[in-house]
C-alpha cells in the first residue's frame, strides 16, 4: 500500500512543549522528516502543549509528581487524536508508556555530558567553600553533595533562559545544564566546561529525543521508522531498562549511560541516597541487542548492594 503523506492542506501536527528548547527539538523532527520525504515545511504543523511541569514553577518536581509532568498532557493530546506524534526529551519520560502509545524512534544523540555554566568560575573545582549552587535535579544535587559537601545548594526550576537570568541576579553563582540543550540552542559558548561522565554521570537517555505515537497509525510507524536512529535505542534499551527495575523517577537520584564500543555495549550505572552521603556505581558489558537484559541485572546488582532503605535516607 503507498504512504499517505502530509500536505499543506493536512499537515502532519506535531506535539510538544512551549519552551525554546522543546520547538527546537520538534522542528529537528520536522525537518528529519522533510528530508527524508523531500516535503515542504507546510506539511507539518506544530502543536504547543502546555503541560503541569511547564505551569507550576515555584515548586520542586518531586512535590507535584515526578516524572510525567512534562509528557502527560502531550500524551492525552495524542491519544485523544489531537496530534499525530509528539517529541519529548527522553530524561523526562517514565519507562512505562499509557496503553495505546509507542515510543520506538529516536534521533541521533546528541552530547551527553552535563555542562558547567557560571559567570565567576570556571570549573566546579574553582567554587569557593560553601559558594551557593542552583539546580533543581535530585541527581546533580546529589552528586554535587558528594563531591563537594560544602557547597550551598538552591532549587533552580525553568527553562535554560530562566535559570541564565537567575545566575545574573545573583540567586547563585553556578549551575549545571544538558550540553545537549546549549547545544540545540546554539548556547554551546554559555558552558564554561563540560564534565566528563566519570566525573558526573549523566541523567538517563540525557541528550535523546524520543517520538511517540498511536500504536495504531501506521503512516506514523513508516515515517518515524526513516528517521530512526538504530546506535540510539540500543544504548536507551538498556538505560530505560536499568530505570525501569529501579523505579525510578524524579524522587530518586540515579544516573546512567550506555555506550557502544568494539561491538559491544556497555552500561555505567549509579544511585545516591538524596543527601549524597553515599553512592554505589557498577557496570555491565554485553551483545548490542542485550539492552534489555544488561540494564535489568545491573540494576539489580546495585539494589542489592544498597540495601533496602537506601533512596528513604538524606
Amino acid at each position: 500500500m503507498t504512504l499517505s503523506l502530509p500536505t499543506p492542506a493536512q499537515p502532519l501536527k506535531i506535539g510538544t512543549r512551549g519552551s525554546p528548547l522543546a520547538l527546537a527539538q520538534a522542528h529537528e523532527t520536522r525537518d528529519r522528516l522533510r528530508r527524508a520525504f523531500d516535503l515542504p515545511a507546510e506539511a507539518f504543523e506544530i502543536v504547543v502543549i502546555k503541560t503541569t511541569g511547564d505551569r507550576v514553577l515555584d515548586r520542586p518536581l518531586k512535590e507535584i509528581g515526578g516524572k510525567g509532568l512534562f509528557t502527560r498532557e502531550i500524551e492525552d493530546a495524542l491519544l485523544a487524536g489531537e496530534i499525530e506524534i509528539a517529541v519529548h526529551s527522553m530524561k523526562d519520560m517514565p519507562t512505562l508508556q499509557p496503553e495505546g502509545l509507542l515510543l520506538d524512534c529516536y534521533l541521533p544523540r546528541e552530547d551527553v555530558r552535563d555542562a558547567f555554566v557560571s559567570p565567576g568560575f570556571a570549573t566546579l573545582a574553582d567554587l569557593p567553600q560553601g559558594a551557593t549552587v542552583g539546580s533543581s535535579s535530585l541527581r546533580r544535587r546529589a552528586q554535587l553533595a558528594l563531591r563537594r559537601p560544602d557547597l550551598t545548594l538552591v532549587e533552580f526550576r525553568g527553562n535554560v533562559q530562566t535559570r541564565m537570568r537567575k545566575l545574573e541576579e545573583g540567586v547563585a553563582v553556578a549551575t549545571f545544564l544538558a550540553m545537549a540543550g546549549l547545544n540545540r540552542l546554539g548556547m554551546a559558548h554559555v558552558a564554561r566546561s563540560a564534565i566528563a561522565p566519570e566525573d558526573m554521570l549523566p541523567a538517563v537517555a540525557q541528550g535523546a529525543i524520543g517520538i511517540e505515537r498511536r500504536s495504531g497509525d501506521s503512516r506514523a510507524a513508516e515515517m518515524l521508522a526513516a528517521i530512526h536512529d538504530r546506535e540510539t535505542g540500543l544504548r536507551l534499551a538498556a538505560e530505560r531498562s536499568f530505570l525501569a527495575r529501579l523505579d525510578g523517577s524524579c524522587q530518586t537520584p540515579i544516573a546512567g549511560l550506555a555506550v557502544i564500543q568494539d561491538g559491544a555495549l556497555w552500561l555505567r550505572g549509579e544511585i545516591l541516597r538524596p543527601d549524597g552521603s553515599e553512592a554505589v556505581r557498577g557496570e555491565r558489558c554485553g551483545g548490542l541487542t542485550d539492552g534489555a537484559r544488561i540494564g535489568t541485572d545491573l540494576a539489580a546488582e546495585l539494589l542489592s548492594r544498597a540495601g533496602a532503605d537506601f533512596f528513604a535516607q538524606g
